[in-house]
Protein backbone atom coordinates (compact mmCIF):
# COMPACT_ATOMS: atom_id res chain seq x y z
CA UNK A 1 0.00 0.00 0.00
CA UNK A 2 1.58 3.43 -0.48
CA UNK A 3 1.94 6.17 1.91
CA UNK A 4 2.23 9.59 1.15
CA UNK A 5 2.96 12.96 2.02
CA UNK A 6 -0.56 15.08 2.88
CA UNK A 7 -0.92 18.31 4.04
CA UNK A 8 -4.85 18.67 4.87
CA UNK A 9 -8.13 18.02 3.23
CA UNK A 10 -11.22 19.75 2.63
CA UNK A 11 -14.35 19.61 1.81
CA UNK A 12 -15.72 22.63 -1.43
CA UNK A 13 -18.40 22.83 -3.47
CA UNK A 14 -18.44 24.47 -7.29
CA UNK A 15 -14.09 25.08 -7.08
CA UNK A 16 -12.41 21.55 -7.65
CA UNK A 17 -14.49 20.46 -10.37
CA UNK A 18 -18.41 19.18 -10.26
CA UNK A 19 -20.56 19.00 -7.24
CA UNK A 20 -19.28 18.99 -3.44
CA UNK A 21 -15.67 17.80 -3.52
CA UNK A 22 -13.54 16.28 -0.41
CA UNK A 23 -10.55 17.99 -1.38
CA UNK A 24 -7.70 16.40 -0.57
CA UNK A 25 -4.10 18.56 -0.53
CA UNK A 26 -0.73 16.53 -1.27
CA UNK A 27 2.80 18.19 -0.16
CA UNK A 28 5.05 19.08 -2.02
CA UNK A 29 5.69 20.85 -5.93
CA UNK A 30 8.33 21.14 -8.33
CA UNK A 31 7.57 24.75 -9.47
CA UNK A 32 7.16 27.87 -7.51
CA UNK A 33 4.63 29.94 -9.31
CA UNK A 34 4.87 33.81 -8.05
CA UNK A 35 0.94 33.94 -7.45
CA UNK A 36 0.71 30.74 -5.53
CA UNK A 37 -1.76 30.70 -2.81
CA UNK A 38 -0.28 27.91 -1.15
CA UNK A 39 3.47 27.96 -0.41
CA UNK A 40 2.59 25.88 2.83
CA UNK A 41 2.50 23.24 0.38
CA UNK A 42 5.70 23.29 -1.12
CA UNK A 43 7.49 21.19 0.65
CA UNK A 44 7.11 17.43 1.44
CA UNK A 45 8.40 17.76 4.51
CA UNK A 46 5.25 20.17 4.75
CA UNK A 47 3.01 17.07 5.27
CA UNK A 48 2.15 14.45 7.46
CA UNK A 49 2.42 11.34 6.44
CA UNK A 50 -0.46 8.87 5.74
CA UNK A 51 -1.78 5.69 4.05
CA UNK A 52 -4.40 5.54 1.45
CA UNK A 53 -6.46 3.28 4.11
CA UNK A 54 -6.62 6.23 6.05
CA UNK A 55 -7.59 8.62 3.82
CA UNK A 56 -10.06 6.27 2.34
CA UNK A 57 -11.49 5.93 5.80
CA UNK A 58 -11.79 9.56 5.72
CA UNK A 59 -13.58 9.83 2.66
CA UNK A 60 -15.91 7.05 3.80
CA UNK A 61 -17.09 9.42 6.39
CA UNK A 62 -18.61 11.76 3.52
CA UNK A 63 -19.05 9.51 0.71
CA UNK A 64 -23.08 8.99 1.12
CA UNK A 65 -23.34 12.98 1.18
CA UNK A 66 -20.00 13.66 -1.65
CA UNK A 67 -22.45 10.93 -4.28
CA UNK A 68 -25.70 12.87 -3.38
CA UNK A 69 -24.66 16.14 -3.92
CA UNK A 70 -23.34 14.98 -7.40
CA UNK A 71 -19.61 15.63 -6.43
CA UNK A 72 -16.54 13.14 -5.28
CA UNK A 73 -13.23 13.74 -4.58
CA UNK A 74 -10.36 15.85 -6.23
CA UNK A 75 -6.77 15.24 -5.30
CA UNK A 76 -4.28 18.92 -5.54
CA UNK A 77 -1.55 20.50 -3.97
CA UNK A 78 0.82 21.32 -4.21
CA UNK A 79 1.27 18.96 -7.02
CA UNK A 80 -0.21 15.40 -7.13
CA UNK A 81 1.93 13.86 -9.74
CA UNK A 82 4.90 14.53 -7.52
CA UNK A 83 3.82 11.47 -5.67
CA UNK A 84 2.63 9.74 -8.83
CA UNK A 85 2.09 6.39 -6.56
CA UNK A 86 0.29 7.64 -4.09
CA UNK A 87 -1.96 9.01 -6.09
CA UNK A 88 -2.58 6.63 -8.47
CA UNK A 89 -3.54 3.90 -5.53
CA UNK A 90 -5.88 6.69 -4.06
CA UNK A 91 -7.61 7.42 -7.15
CA UNK A 92 -8.28 3.44 -7.70
CA UNK A 93 -9.60 3.50 -4.71
CA UNK A 94 -12.09 6.28 -5.16
CA UNK A 95 -13.23 4.98 -8.46
CA UNK A 96 -13.82 1.52 -6.92
CA UNK A 97 -16.03 3.41 -4.04
CA UNK A 98 -17.86 4.93 -6.74
CA UNK A 99 -16.67 8.41 -6.60
CA UNK A 100 -16.32 10.37 -9.05
CA UNK A 101 -12.50 11.48 -9.63
CA UNK A 102 -10.82 14.81 -10.39
CA UNK A 103 -6.68 15.51 -10.60
CA UNK A 104 -5.69 19.02 -10.22
CA UNK A 105 -2.38 19.57 -11.73
CA UNK A 106 -0.24 21.66 -13.45
CA UNK A 107 0.95 18.99 -15.60
CA UNK A 108 4.32 19.41 -15.01
CA UNK A 109 5.12 16.20 -14.72
CA UNK A 110 2.08 14.59 -16.05
CA UNK A 111 4.78 12.26 -17.60
CA UNK A 112 4.87 10.97 -14.29
CA UNK A 113 0.84 9.73 -14.85
CA UNK A 114 0.90 6.11 -15.75
CA UNK A 115 -2.27 5.02 -18.40
CA UNK A 116 -3.81 3.30 -15.37
CA UNK A 117 -3.86 6.47 -13.52
CA UNK A 118 -5.47 8.29 -15.92
CA UNK A 119 -8.03 5.26 -16.34
CA UNK A 120 -8.76 5.85 -12.97
CA UNK A 121 -9.45 9.72 -13.36
CA UNK A 122 -12.91 11.40 -14.54
CA UNK A 123 -11.68 14.84 -14.81
CA UNK A 124 -8.28 16.88 -14.90
CA UNK A 125 -8.19 20.31 -13.65
CA UNK A 126 -4.78 21.16 -16.36
CA UNK A 127 -3.54 24.66 -14.83
CA UNK A 128 -1.91 26.44 -17.85
CA UNK A 129 -0.25 29.33 -16.44
CA UNK A 130 0.87 30.76 -19.39
CA UNK A 131 1.07 29.82 -23.13
CA UNK A 132 4.41 32.11 -23.62
CA UNK A 133 7.31 30.25 -23.35
CA UNK A 134 9.58 32.60 -21.33
CA UNK A 135 6.79 34.06 -19.71
CA UNK A 136 6.21 30.51 -18.41
CA UNK A 137 9.26 30.18 -16.89
CA UNK A 138 9.92 33.63 -15.28
CA UNK A 139 6.15 32.88 -13.85
CA UNK A 140 6.92 29.24 -12.44
CA UNK A 141 10.18 28.65 -12.85
CA UNK A 142 9.32 25.38 -15.26
CA UNK A 143 8.87 24.58 -18.95
CA UNK A 144 5.55 24.79 -20.73
CA UNK A 145 6.30 21.79 -22.84
CA UNK A 146 5.83 19.24 -20.47
CA UNK A 147 2.21 20.66 -19.87
CA UNK A 148 1.28 20.97 -23.56
CA UNK A 149 2.61 17.27 -23.77
CA UNK A 150 0.78 15.93 -21.16
CA UNK A 151 -3.21 18.20 -22.71
CA UNK A 152 -2.40 16.73 -25.86
CA UNK A 153 -2.20 13.41 -24.55
CA UNK A 154 -5.21 13.39 -22.51
CA UNK A 155 -7.22 14.65 -25.34
CA UNK A 156 -5.97 11.57 -27.45
CA UNK A 157 -6.96 9.61 -24.29
CA UNK A 158 -10.48 10.91 -23.91
CA UNK A 159 -9.95 12.38 -20.20
CA UNK A 160 -12.02 15.30 -19.94
CA UNK A 161 -10.25 18.54 -18.72
CA UNK A 162 -11.14 21.91 -17.55
CA UNK A 163 -8.31 24.09 -18.42
CA UNK A 164 -7.64 26.85 -15.70
CA UNK A 165 -5.85 30.08 -16.61
CA UNK A 166 -4.90 32.96 -13.72
CA UNK A 167 -5.13 35.83 -15.16
CA UNK A 168 -2.11 38.26 -13.80
CA UNK A 169 -1.66 41.73 -14.81
CA UNK A 170 1.23 42.31 -16.83
CA UNK A 171 1.91 38.89 -16.50
CA UNK A 172 -1.11 36.53 -18.82
CA UNK A 173 -3.17 39.37 -20.12
CA UNK A 174 -0.86 39.79 -23.15
CA UNK A 175 -3.67 39.56 -26.14
CA UNK A 176 -1.57 37.45 -28.57
CA UNK A 177 -0.67 34.79 -25.52
CA UNK A 178 -4.54 34.40 -24.40
CA UNK A 179 -5.72 34.11 -28.69
CA UNK A 180 -2.46 31.78 -29.11
CA UNK A 181 -3.39 29.76 -25.71
CA UNK A 182 -7.19 29.77 -26.83
CA UNK A 183 -6.27 28.27 -30.48
CA UNK A 184 -4.81 25.60 -28.65
CA UNK A 185 -7.37 24.72 -26.68
CA UNK A 186 -10.22 24.67 -29.16
CA UNK A 187 -7.88 22.58 -31.17
CA UNK A 188 -8.63 19.70 -27.80
CA UNK A 189 -11.60 18.15 -27.89
CA UNK A 190 -11.84 16.66 -24.25
CA UNK A 191 -11.36 19.70 -23.11
CA UNK A 192 -15.10 21.08 -21.61
CA UNK A 193 -14.28 24.01 -20.53
CA UNK A 194 -11.65 27.23 -19.41
CA UNK A 195 -12.09 28.91 -16.15
CA UNK A 196 -10.27 32.31 -16.15
CA UNK A 197 -9.51 33.42 -12.40
CA UNK A 198 -8.83 36.72 -11.51
CA UNK A 199 -5.27 36.65 -10.10
CA UNK A 200 -6.02 37.65 -6.08
CA UNK A 201 -3.37 38.49 -2.96
CA UNK A 202 -5.64 35.99 -0.66
CA UNK A 203 -2.47 34.12 0.12
CA UNK A 204 -0.17 36.75 1.09
CA UNK A 205 -0.81 35.96 4.92
CA UNK A 206 0.90 32.87 4.68
CA UNK A 207 3.99 34.02 3.12
CA UNK A 208 4.38 36.50 6.09
CA UNK A 209 3.71 33.30 8.41
CA UNK A 210 6.18 31.54 6.48
CA UNK A 211 8.61 34.35 6.78
CA UNK A 212 8.68 34.39 2.67
CA UNK A 213 8.52 37.60 0.38
CA UNK A 214 4.98 37.54 -1.72
CA UNK A 215 6.28 38.32 -5.20
CA UNK A 216 3.40 39.88 -6.54
CA UNK A 217 2.46 41.85 -3.58
CA UNK A 218 2.13 45.08 -5.73
CA UNK A 219 0.47 43.77 -8.62
CA UNK A 220 -3.37 44.14 -8.89
CA UNK A 221 -6.24 42.11 -9.04
CA UNK A 222 -7.21 42.54 -12.86
CA UNK A 223 -10.46 44.77 -13.76
CA UNK A 224 -13.75 43.37 -15.05
CA UNK A 225 -12.74 44.92 -18.53
CA UNK A 226 -9.68 42.91 -18.99
CA UNK A 227 -11.51 39.99 -17.30
CA UNK A 228 -14.06 40.14 -19.65
CA UNK A 229 -11.83 40.75 -22.89
CA UNK A 230 -10.03 36.98 -21.50
CA UNK A 231 -13.12 35.24 -21.55
CA UNK A 232 -14.23 36.76 -24.77
CA UNK A 233 -11.07 35.59 -27.03
CA UNK A 234 -11.65 31.94 -25.36
CA UNK A 235 -15.64 32.18 -26.13
CA UNK A 236 -14.41 33.67 -29.91
CA UNK A 237 -12.49 30.41 -30.59
CA UNK A 238 -16.00 28.68 -29.60
CA UNK A 239 -14.36 27.53 -25.98
CA UNK A 240 -16.93 27.18 -22.90
CA UNK A 241 -15.60 29.70 -20.28
CA UNK A 242 -16.33 30.18 -16.79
Amino acid sequence: MSTGRVHSWDLSTGVDGPGTRFVLFVSGCPLRCLYCANPDTWHMRDGREATVDEVMAEIEKYRAFLTTAGGGVTVTGGEPLLQSAFTGELLRRCKEAGLHTALDTSGFLGARAGDALLADTDLVLLDIKSFDVTTYRRLTGGDLGPTLNFATRLDRSGVQMWIRYVLVPGWTDREESVDALARFVAGLDAVERVEVLPFHRLGAAKYEALGLPFPLRDTPTPGAEVTERVREQFRARGVRVY
